[in-house]
Protein backbone atom coordinates (compact mmCIF):
# COMPACT_ATOMS: atom_id res chain seq x y z
CA UNK A 1 0.00 0.00 0.00
CA UNK A 2 2.53 2.58 -1.20
CA UNK A 3 1.55 6.22 -0.84
CA UNK A 4 1.10 8.30 -3.95
CA UNK A 5 2.02 11.62 -2.30
CA UNK A 6 4.67 13.72 -3.99
CA UNK A 7 8.28 13.56 -2.90
CA UNK A 8 9.16 16.36 -0.53
CA UNK A 9 10.96 19.32 -2.07
CA UNK A 10 13.58 19.23 0.70
CA UNK A 11 13.70 15.67 2.04
CA UNK A 12 15.74 14.68 5.09
CA UNK A 13 18.97 13.02 3.89
CA UNK A 14 19.29 9.40 5.04
CA UNK A 15 22.09 8.37 7.36
CA UNK A 16 23.37 8.77 10.90
CA UNK A 17 22.75 11.92 12.91
CA UNK A 18 24.17 12.89 16.28
CA UNK A 19 22.00 14.68 18.86
CA UNK A 20 24.87 16.76 20.20
CA UNK A 21 25.35 17.25 23.93
CA UNK A 22 25.61 20.77 25.35
CA UNK A 23 28.92 21.85 26.86
CA UNK A 24 29.09 24.36 29.71
CA UNK A 25 31.65 26.56 31.35
CA UNK A 26 32.85 25.48 34.80
CA UNK A 27 31.14 28.41 36.51
CA UNK A 28 28.31 28.59 39.05
CA UNK A 29 25.84 29.54 36.30
CA UNK A 30 27.17 26.99 33.78
CA UNK A 31 26.97 29.28 30.76
CA UNK A 32 27.09 27.47 27.39
CA UNK A 33 30.70 27.15 26.23
CA UNK A 34 30.55 28.13 22.57
CA UNK A 35 34.28 27.73 22.01
CA UNK A 36 34.22 24.16 23.29
CA UNK A 37 31.05 23.52 21.30
CA UNK A 38 32.76 24.63 18.08
CA UNK A 39 35.56 22.12 18.71
CA UNK A 40 33.10 19.37 19.48
CA UNK A 41 30.97 20.02 16.40
CA UNK A 42 34.12 19.86 14.28
CA UNK A 43 35.17 16.57 15.86
CA UNK A 44 31.77 15.00 15.19
CA UNK A 45 31.58 16.11 11.57
CA UNK A 46 35.08 14.78 10.92
CA UNK A 47 33.76 11.47 12.24
CA UNK A 48 31.66 11.01 9.12
CA UNK A 49 28.17 11.70 10.45
CA UNK A 50 25.40 12.66 8.03
CA UNK A 51 24.21 15.56 10.17
CA UNK A 52 23.99 17.10 13.63
CA UNK A 53 20.92 17.60 15.79
CA UNK A 54 21.05 20.68 18.03
CA UNK A 55 18.91 21.57 21.04
CA UNK A 56 17.38 18.13 21.28
CA UNK A 57 16.77 15.95 24.31
CA UNK A 58 20.44 14.93 24.62
CA UNK A 59 21.37 18.62 24.48
CA UNK A 60 19.18 19.25 27.54
CA UNK A 61 17.00 21.53 25.41
CA UNK A 62 14.53 22.18 28.21
CA UNK A 63 17.42 23.69 30.19
CA UNK A 64 18.54 26.00 27.37
CA UNK A 65 17.26 29.50 26.77
CA UNK A 66 15.95 30.55 23.37
CA UNK A 67 19.11 32.62 22.89
CA UNK A 68 21.37 29.69 23.75
CA UNK A 69 19.63 27.48 21.20
CA UNK A 70 20.24 30.10 18.52
CA UNK A 71 23.87 30.59 19.55
CA UNK A 72 24.58 26.85 19.33
CA UNK A 73 23.02 26.61 15.88
CA UNK A 74 25.05 29.57 14.64
CA UNK A 75 28.27 28.07 16.00
CA UNK A 76 27.49 24.71 14.39
CA UNK A 77 26.87 26.38 11.03
CA UNK A 78 30.16 28.27 11.37
CA UNK A 79 31.99 25.05 12.23
CA UNK A 80 30.74 23.09 9.22
CA UNK A 81 31.30 26.04 6.90
CA UNK A 82 34.87 26.36 8.14
CA UNK A 83 35.32 22.66 7.31
CA UNK A 84 34.28 23.39 3.74
CA UNK A 85 30.82 21.86 4.16
CA UNK A 86 28.48 24.88 4.04
CA UNK A 87 25.43 22.75 3.11
CA UNK A 88 25.95 20.18 5.87
CA UNK A 89 22.56 19.17 7.39
CA UNK A 90 21.73 20.74 10.75
CA UNK A 91 18.52 19.76 12.53
CA UNK A 92 17.46 22.08 15.35
CA UNK A 93 15.03 21.30 18.14
CA UNK A 94 11.99 23.57 17.82
CA UNK A 95 9.79 21.96 20.46
CA UNK A 96 7.57 24.27 22.45
CA UNK A 97 4.45 23.65 24.49
CA UNK A 98 2.39 25.99 22.32
CA UNK A 99 1.98 26.36 18.58
CA UNK A 100 3.11 29.97 18.87
CA UNK A 101 6.31 29.10 20.73
CA UNK A 102 7.20 26.29 18.34
CA UNK A 103 6.79 28.58 15.33
CA UNK A 104 9.03 31.16 16.98
CA UNK A 105 11.65 28.47 17.62
CA UNK A 106 11.38 27.39 13.96
CA UNK A 107 11.85 30.95 12.72
CA UNK A 108 14.87 31.45 14.98
CA UNK A 109 16.43 28.12 14.01
CA UNK A 110 16.12 28.89 10.31
CA UNK A 111 17.66 32.33 10.76
CA UNK A 112 20.56 30.76 12.69
CA UNK A 113 21.34 28.29 9.90
CA UNK A 114 19.32 25.15 10.59
CA UNK A 115 18.02 23.10 7.66
CA UNK A 116 15.31 21.17 9.53
CA UNK A 117 13.32 21.45 12.76
CA UNK A 118 12.74 18.56 15.19
CA UNK A 119 9.38 18.83 16.94
CA UNK A 120 7.92 16.95 19.93
CA UNK A 121 4.16 16.97 20.48
CA UNK A 122 2.80 19.27 23.22
CA UNK A 123 2.52 17.35 26.48
CA UNK A 124 2.19 19.54 29.57
CA UNK A 125 -1.55 18.85 29.89
CA UNK A 126 -1.29 15.37 28.43
CA UNK A 127 -4.95 14.43 28.96
CA UNK A 128 -5.96 17.34 26.73
CA UNK A 129 -3.67 16.22 23.90
CA UNK A 130 -6.16 14.49 21.61
CA UNK A 131 -5.55 13.24 18.10
CA UNK A 132 -7.13 16.42 16.76
CA UNK A 133 -4.82 18.57 18.92
CA UNK A 134 -1.75 16.68 17.68
CA UNK A 135 -2.71 16.91 14.02
CA UNK A 136 -3.61 20.58 14.28
CA UNK A 137 -0.42 21.41 16.17
CA UNK A 138 1.94 19.81 13.66
CA UNK A 139 0.08 21.10 10.63
CA UNK A 140 -0.01 24.69 11.87
CA UNK A 141 3.67 24.68 12.82
CA UNK A 142 4.60 23.09 9.47
CA UNK A 143 2.47 25.62 7.59
CA UNK A 144 4.36 28.50 9.20
CA UNK A 145 7.85 27.01 9.50
CA UNK A 146 10.48 28.25 7.03
CA UNK A 147 12.28 24.90 7.38
CA UNK A 148 10.94 21.36 6.99
CA UNK A 149 9.67 19.68 10.14
CA UNK A 150 10.73 16.27 11.49
CA UNK A 151 8.24 14.77 13.94
CA UNK A 152 9.82 13.59 17.19
CA UNK A 153 8.12 10.72 19.03
CA UNK A 154 9.58 10.15 22.49
CA UNK A 155 6.95 9.10 25.06
CA UNK A 156 9.57 9.16 27.83
CA UNK A 157 9.75 12.96 27.78
CA UNK A 158 6.17 13.77 26.74
CA UNK A 159 4.11 12.38 29.64
CA UNK A 160 3.63 9.12 27.77
CA UNK A 161 2.18 10.63 24.59
CA UNK A 162 2.99 8.12 21.86
CA UNK A 163 2.17 8.94 18.25
CA UNK A 164 0.90 5.83 16.47
CA UNK A 165 1.55 4.94 12.84
CA UNK A 166 -1.90 6.13 11.72
CA UNK A 167 -1.32 9.63 13.11
CA UNK A 168 2.18 9.73 11.65
CA UNK A 169 0.86 8.61 8.26
CA UNK A 170 -1.60 11.51 8.32
CA UNK A 171 1.16 13.96 9.20
CA UNK A 172 3.31 12.56 6.38
CA UNK A 173 0.81 13.97 3.90
CA UNK A 174 1.88 17.52 4.77
CA UNK A 175 4.36 18.93 2.21
CA UNK A 176 6.57 20.47 4.93
CA UNK A 177 6.67 17.45 7.27
CA UNK A 178 9.53 15.30 5.98
CA UNK A 179 10.10 12.54 8.52
CA UNK A 180 9.97 11.17 12.03
CA UNK A 181 12.43 10.20 14.73
CA UNK A 182 11.10 7.15 16.59
CA UNK A 183 12.70 7.16 20.03
CA UNK A 184 9.83 4.92 21.07
CA UNK A 185 11.88 2.12 19.48
CA UNK A 186 8.81 0.52 17.91
CA UNK A 187 10.04 -1.49 14.92
CA UNK A 188 6.48 -2.44 13.96
CA UNK A 189 5.56 1.22 13.72
CA UNK A 190 8.65 1.83 11.61
CA UNK A 191 7.93 -0.96 9.14
CA UNK A 192 4.30 0.07 8.74
CA UNK A 193 5.45 3.56 7.79
CA UNK A 194 8.28 2.43 5.51
CA UNK A 195 5.86 0.08 3.74
CA UNK A 196 3.73 3.09 2.84
CA UNK A 197 6.28 5.87 2.25
CA UNK A 198 9.48 6.25 0.29
CA UNK A 199 12.19 8.07 2.30
CA UNK A 200 11.88 11.10 0.01
CA UNK A 201 8.19 11.23 0.88
CA UNK A 202 8.61 10.66 4.62
CA UNK A 203 11.87 9.50 6.21
CA UNK A 204 11.66 7.17 9.20
CA UNK A 205 14.65 7.16 11.57
CA UNK A 206 15.27 5.24 14.77
CA UNK A 207 16.10 7.09 17.94
CA UNK A 208 19.07 4.85 18.70
CA UNK A 209 21.71 2.86 16.83
CA UNK A 210 21.50 -0.40 18.79
CA UNK A 211 18.86 -1.55 16.29
CA UNK A 212 20.17 0.29 13.22
CA UNK A 213 20.60 -2.80 11.04
CA UNK A 214 17.13 -4.19 11.85
CA UNK A 215 15.65 -0.78 11.08
CA UNK A 216 17.52 -0.51 7.77
CA UNK A 217 16.35 -3.99 6.80
CA UNK A 218 12.84 -2.78 7.55
CA UNK A 219 13.25 0.18 5.23
CA UNK A 220 14.32 2.83 7.74
CA UNK A 221 16.39 5.82 6.67
CA UNK A 222 18.96 5.72 9.48
CA UNK A 223 19.08 6.90 13.06
CA UNK A 224 19.61 9.78 15.44
CA UNK A 225 21.77 8.31 18.19
CA UNK A 226 23.35 9.62 21.37
CA UNK A 227 26.32 7.25 21.24
CA UNK A 228 27.49 9.13 18.13
CA UNK A 229 28.70 11.78 20.59
CA UNK A 230 31.35 9.25 21.66
CA UNK A 231 31.87 7.07 18.60
CA UNK A 232 30.82 8.96 15.44
CA UNK A 233 33.04 6.94 13.13
CA UNK A 234 31.83 3.56 14.37
CA UNK A 235 28.14 4.34 13.92
CA UNK A 236 28.78 5.95 10.54
CA UNK A 237 30.75 2.85 9.52
CA UNK A 238 27.88 0.61 10.61
CA UNK A 239 25.49 2.47 8.31
CA UNK A 240 28.02 2.44 5.45
CA UNK A 241 28.65 -1.31 5.70
CA UNK A 242 24.99 -2.09 5.28
CA UNK A 243 24.63 0.32 2.36
CA UNK A 244 27.63 -1.36 0.70
CA UNK A 245 25.98 -4.78 1.03
CA UNK A 246 28.52 -6.02 3.59
CA UNK A 247 25.82 -7.45 5.80
CA UNK A 248 27.93 -9.95 7.76
CA UNK A 249 30.41 -7.23 8.73
CA UNK A 250 27.56 -4.90 9.59
CA UNK A 251 25.91 -7.47 11.84
CA UNK A 252 29.18 -8.01 13.70
CA UNK A 253 29.69 -4.29 14.23
CA UNK A 254 26.02 -3.89 15.21
CA UNK A 255 26.62 -6.09 18.23
CA UNK A 256 29.51 -3.92 19.38
CA UNK A 257 27.53 -0.73 18.84
CA UNK A 258 24.61 -2.13 20.82
CA UNK A 259 26.89 -2.92 23.76
CA UNK A 260 28.60 0.47 23.48
CA UNK A 261 25.28 2.29 23.46
CA UNK A 262 23.92 0.51 26.53
CA UNK A 263 25.16 3.20 28.91
CA UNK A 264 23.39 5.92 26.94
CA UNK A 265 20.07 4.28 27.82
CA UNK A 266 20.53 5.34 31.43
CA UNK A 267 20.31 9.03 30.67
CA UNK A 268 22.12 12.17 29.71
CA UNK A 269 24.60 12.08 32.62
CA UNK A 270 26.04 8.72 31.53
CA UNK A 271 26.18 9.83 27.89
CA UNK A 272 27.99 13.01 28.87
CA UNK A 273 30.50 11.19 31.06
CA UNK A 274 31.30 8.77 28.24
CA UNK A 275 31.70 11.74 25.91
CA UNK A 276 34.07 13.44 28.35
CA UNK A 277 36.17 10.32 28.87
CA UNK A 278 36.46 8.97 25.33
CA UNK A 279 35.77 11.87 22.98
CA UNK A 280 36.62 15.04 24.87
CA UNK A 281 40.40 14.73 24.55
CA UNK A 282 40.10 13.87 20.84
CA UNK A 283 37.96 16.96 20.29
CA UNK A 284 40.32 19.20 22.26
CA UNK A 285 37.85 19.67 25.14
CA UNK A 286 39.75 18.45 28.18
CA UNK A 287 37.82 19.96 31.09
CA UNK A 288 35.49 17.19 32.26
CA UNK A 289 33.29 19.74 34.02
CA UNK A 290 32.33 21.03 30.58
CA UNK A 291 30.44 17.76 30.19
CA UNK A 292 28.55 17.88 33.47
CA UNK A 293 24.75 18.05 33.18
CA UNK A 294 23.25 21.45 33.82
CA UNK A 295 22.10 22.02 37.38
CA UNK A 296 20.06 20.94 39.21
CA UNK A 297 21.02 17.64 37.58
CA UNK A 298 24.20 15.96 38.80
CA UNK A 299 27.09 14.08 37.21
CA UNK A 300 27.34 10.35 37.87
CA UNK A 301 29.28 8.95 40.82
CA UNK A 302 32.60 7.08 40.66
CA UNK A 303 31.02 3.64 40.71
CA UNK A 304 28.86 4.52 37.73
CA UNK A 305 31.83 6.19 36.00
CA UNK A 306 33.77 2.92 36.09
CA UNK A 307 30.78 1.03 34.73
CA UNK A 308 30.35 3.51 31.87
CA UNK A 309 34.03 3.25 30.89
CA UNK A 310 33.88 -0.55 30.91
CA UNK A 311 30.61 -0.62 29.01
CA UNK A 312 31.49 1.92 26.34
CA UNK A 313 35.11 0.85 26.06
CA UNK A 314 34.11 -2.09 23.87
CA UNK A 315 34.08 0.25 20.87
CA UNK A 316 37.22 2.25 21.62
CA UNK A 317 39.59 0.17 19.50
CA UNK A 318 37.16 0.03 16.58
CA UNK A 319 36.74 3.80 16.63
CA UNK A 320 40.46 4.50 16.79
CA UNK A 321 41.08 2.28 13.76
CA UNK A 322 38.68 4.14 11.48
CA UNK A 323 39.71 7.12 9.32
CA UNK A 324 38.25 10.61 9.52
CA UNK A 325 35.86 11.88 6.88
CA UNK A 326 37.53 12.91 3.65
CA UNK A 327 36.84 16.64 3.34
CA UNK A 328 37.63 18.35 0.02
Amino acid sequence: MTSQIAKKSNPLPPGVYCPVISLYKATPRQEVDLEASYKYFTYLVRGGLTGLVLAGTTAEAVLLSAEERVDLTKVARNAVTDLGLPDYPLVAGISGQSTNESIRFADAAAAAGANFGLLLPPSYWSKAVTKEVILGFYREVADASPIPVVVYNYPGVTNGIDLDSDVLAELAQHPNIVGVKLTCGNIGKMTRLTADFHPQQFAVLGGASDYLIPSLIGGGSGCITGVANIYPKSVSKLYALYQEGKVAEAVKLQGLVAHGEKACKLGIATTKYGSAYFAGPLAGVNDKKAFWPRKPYAPINQTMQSWVVNSMGILEMTESGLPDRQIP
